[in-house]
């Protein structure tokens, strides 16, 4: 089945990727680093970095969180929020029917 060349997104999402990539691009022009400076430093290519800056849907997740990582651009308090909410993510899943939940095999590695 061939891939679709669009898909549809919620102008919640639409919103939230266009408010990441300015925050981005506000927080370099305001420490005042390049683009590729700052491409480089995050090893993603410079044309990513005007992407992710312009809200571009189809780029990485991560090289976007590695961007405002690096800018100080804070998106998640790691020491209490995200420990917590990962915790009830988890609670949840294990509510979930074993064929909904990913397999997990022990690796079995003594030889």
């Amino acid at each position: 089945m061939p891939k679709p060349t669009s898909r549809a997104c919620s102008a919640y999402t639409l919103e939230a990727v266009a408010l990441l990539g300015k925050l981005i691009r506000q927080a370099r022009i305001e420490k005042q680093i390049t683009a590729h400076d700052l491409a480089e430093r995050a090893g993603v290519s410079r044309g990513l970095l005007q992407r992710i800056e312009k809200g571009d849907l189809k780029c990485e997740i991560g090289a976007a969180f590695e961007l405002a990582a690096i800018l100080g651009i804070t998106l998640f308090d790691p020491t209490t929020e995200l420990t917590a909410h990962h915790q009830r993510v988890t609670d949840r899943l294990t509510l979930l029917p074993r064929y909904a939940r990913p397999k997990t095999e022990e690796v079995k590695d003594d030889f």
